[in-house]
């Protein structure tokens, strides 16, 4: 039978609590559903999928989250909620 010192003990549990933590993010991260035109924060914001602001859209606003090049990333505005990259609501701020 193994016998685990204290000091092992420490570091296994340390490093358990740190993997389940960032596995947690990683989780609600990638949990995040596709935001609805019909949920309340995007009406009220003017939200749409597709933008009809010329040079503006999701993946130009200051807003936006995550990394370039993705359909749907998570947006500031709209927490747990994913926005469509070519979409725009009335919070859109240039990036800079």
């Amino acid at each position: 039978m193994n016998n685990i010192n204290r000091r092992s003990f420490f570091k296994i549990s340390a490093g358990a609590v740190i993997g389940l933590t960032a596995g947690g993010i990683s989780l609600r991260a990638f949990a995040a559903e596709q935001i609805k035109l019909d949920d309340p924060l995007a009406a009220a914001m003017k939200y749409t999928h597709k933008s009809e602001k010329e040079g503006q859209n999701c993946a130009n606003c200051n807003l936006i989250q995550g990394e370039d090049g993705q359909e749907w990333r998570p947006c500031a505005i709209f927490p747990g909620k994913l926005v469509a990259s070519e979409g725009w609501c009335a919070a859109w701020v240039k990036k800079v």
